[in-house]
């Protein structure tokens, strides 16, 4: 019999239910009877919720709470002792993302979508296969299956019992000590709670920086941070060796041209993460993959099959929940022939969420130096701020870029909150708003926000010259 006969057809197919693939579903439904999904995970709703953003921020709101219990002195007050709670960290972290998980599983297993709880992967460009063997077809399909922890090629990292971030957010006592490889978002994140809630930390990162994607004063105020309370921090290394011992594991590594070897009770591996399609058999469907693994994907987020779009991890070229999201719903309304705007990157916003938290916006320097953008720029510090002062939150700095008539092309902000912080200038990046037109704003006094007021009043000066 032929595979079209016995195959099941769908207008809008999705192989992924987490943010991005349920937010494209969710878009191809206004207009499409027909919509399936496929999930295989044990549990429903996606990296963010279950493994991800959710876990993980309230595990680092619960240390900053006990950081700032730590901290009681600076501020007059008398706090006998405060600890973590590890078993009620994990209660109340569970509790709370059962909540979202609960809600996600019910839009997921409602009847407006078709679910499949098996692993799927293509057998031809237009037909995927399910665990059961069942075929299915749709006029369009879209790959949203996030991304794996990488293992990159360290000798001795595969083949020993590291923990990954996974592990890291179900612990449910206090580690000794724990090694951390890597410095991006993740290791740092991690890093500091794992500090903060009492474990001695030795981190390890390959790069001059740590979070080298970011600009090199954001790194280095983090470093700061982080050198100041007491993480051991280890940067410009060559990983020589790890491997275990008597009393937990051993890093052998380079830094300087010496070679040094750190010890603790564990290891965790933050070296970063890597695109979920190992099990997909893209090349059956004729879907074309980068160098790093991720879905070449056009503006639409169509990849070179033209019925087959992609978005999220697996796409790239920012791991983020919002711009999965973004990245779903234009490829959903791509797919059912209506207005679709495609990401524009020139606006991003990211945040990273240790203390001080990093935010950006915008274009940064290196991004409008590289396009030959003729821009002014003026930052200010936040150990010279009142507010910032009060909170004892004084590592940190905003910086603004604007063209030369005024308008905003991006921002920086390392600061207590700056995730909250940055959005007020990623709403003005947005709006291609000028600094005239921020400066005619009510900033409030004392606030944190105000700061942004005296760079956007340098580079006004700079204007009227």
């Amino acid at each position: 019999m032929p595979i079209a006969a016995k195959a099941q057809h769908f207008d809008f197919l999705v192989i992924g239910g987490g943010s991005g693939g349920y937010a494209a579903a969710c878009t191809a439904r206004e207009t499409c009877e027909n919509v399936a999904i496929i999930d295989a995970a044990p549990e429903l709703g996606g990296l963010c919720i279950l493994r991800g953003c959710m876990p993980s921020k309230t595990l680092l709101y619960s240390a900053e709470v006990l950081h700032l219990a730590h901290q009681a002195k600076k501020f007059g007050l008398d706090i006998p002792k405060a600890q973590a709670n590890a078993k009620a960290l994990q209660a109340r972290k569970k509790s709370l993302v059962r909540e979202f998980a609960e809600y996600r599983q019910e839009q997921l297993q409602s009847d407006r979508f078709t679910l499949f709880r098996q692993h799927a992967r293509f057998i031809d460009p237009d037909t995927v296969a399910l665990d059961d063997g069942t075929q299915l077809t749709a006029d369009h399909i879209l790959i949203a299956t996030g991304s794996v922890v990488a293992a990159p090629p360290l000798p001795g990292l595969e083949d020993l019992p590291v923990w990954t971030s996974d592990e890291i957010l179900d612990l449910e006592f206090i580690p000794d000590s724990v090694i951390v490889l890597g410095g991006g978002i993740v290791a740092c994140e991690l890093a500091q709670f794992l500090h903060r809630i009492g474990t001695r930390v030795i981190q390890i990162q390959r790069s001059p920086q740590l979070l080298k994607a970011l600009p090199s004063e954001a790194g280095e105020s983090l470093a700061r941070a982080f050198n100041d309370a007491g993480i051991e921090l280890y940067t410009d290394t060559q990983f020589q060796n790890i491997s275990l011992c008597q009393k937990g594991f051993l890093v052998t590594f380079k830094q300087a041209g010496k070679t040094k070897t750190v010890q603790a009770a564990h290891c965790l591996n933050a070296l970063g993460r890597k695109p979920n399609t190992h099990t997909l058999n893209l090349k059956a469907a004729g879907i074309e993959t980068m160098p790093t693994g991720h879905i070449a994907c056009d503006d639409y987020q169509r990849s070179s099959n033209p019925r087959v779009y992609a978005c999220g991890d697996v796409s790239g070229p920012h791991e983020i929940v919002h711009t999965a999201i973004l990245q779903g719903e234009c490829a959903a309304r791509h797919a059912t022939q209506r207005k679709a705007s495609s990401v524009n990157y020139d606006h991003l916003v990211t945040v990273i969420f240790t203390d001080p938290q990093i935010a950006t916006v915008g274009l940064s320097e290196r991004q409008l130096k590289e396009r030959g953008i003729d821009f002014l720029t003026a930052q200010y510090p936040f150990d010279d701020h009142g507010k910032s002062i009060l909170m004892e939150a004084k590592y940190g700095y905003v910086k603004i870029y604007a063209a030369r008539d005024g308008t905003l092309l991006g921002a920086e902000c390392v600061s207590k909150d700056a995730g909250e912080l940055i959005h007020a200038l990623a709403v003005a990046v947005t709006l291609h708003a000028k600094v005239s037109d921020l400066l005619q704003v009510h900033w409030y006094h004392p606030t944190l926000s105000e700061i942004w007021t005296y760079p956007l009043e340098d580079i006004l000066s700079l204007i009227d010259r």
